[in-house]
């Protein structure tokens, strides 16, 4: 799920670092999450996922028993994640992400800003995400146009998508729209995979800052490419 996404323009950087300084505590929480994916691994994603978060699903009726918490962390961890690479590939900002279930959503990217005429990419990354997860993605014309006629409720991602469209190339081409934000994004696959797995190992929400440096769009890997 997205929040207060501002319709700023800023430039558009598919697969471009993110220079962002980063205050003592960022850069603690990226060594403890790193440290923690460094010794997680060999362990797959439902392996992983901090007992906060299914503790946090099981005792606030989001799920029936722990193994359905364990699941659903995880798809919305893959979710969140590809809202946020998504937003880091067309030069967007924002504050934080979180698997934290609450309300309507199992989870959010906070205070979006940025994206211009690609916002609508930011709004389609959460679903592209969960079908690049396991390779389920849509592949004729035929089945993008069915699958999009039925995506409509989901927190407001479908009716942001939809309404970015406007005053672009691929207005009233829902299906060309969508077929450019899986060109976006499947490159960045195992981007999204790793901040999905920091979100899932993290017990908090991961500043921007952080989250930039785990999906490979911070300023510390921009340092490395540049050796």
């Amino acid at each position: 799920m997205l929040r207060a996404q501002a319709p700023l323009q800023t430039g558009r950087a598919r697969a471009s670092y993110i220079v962002a300084r980063m205050t003592p505590g960022e850069q603690r929480t990226l060594a403890s999450a790193r440290a923690e994916l460094a010794r997680l691994v060999r362990y797959d994603d439902e392996s992983l996922v901090h007992d906060a978060w299914i503790r946090q699903r099981y005792e606030g009726g989001y799920a029936e028993t722990y193994a359905p918490a364990r699941k659903q962390a995880v798809t919305t961890a893959w979710h969140e994640a590809g809202h946020a690479v998504a937003a880091l590939a067309v030069g967007a900002r924002f504050s934080s992400a979180s698997i934290r279930a609450g309300g309507r959503s199992s989870g959010r990217v906070h205070s979006i800003i940025g994206g211009g005429a690609d916002a609508f990419v930011i709004a389609a990354g959460g679903k592209v995400a969960e079908g690049l997860r396991g390779w389920t993605l849509p592949s004729t014309d035929a089945e993008v146009r069915a699958w999009l006629a039925s995506w409509r409720d989901d927190g407001g991602d479908a009716r942001r998508f939809r309404a970015g469209l406007a005053g672009t190339r691929f207005a009233g081409d829902e299906t060309g729209a969508w077929r450019h934000c899986v060109d976006v994004l499947t490159p960045l696959r195992l981007q999204i995979r790793s901040l999905a797995r920091g979100l899932l190992t993290w017990p908090r929400h991961l500043p921007y800052a952080v989250a930039a440096e785990l999906a490979g769009f911070g300023t510390q890997d921009r340092k490395a490419a540049a050796t």
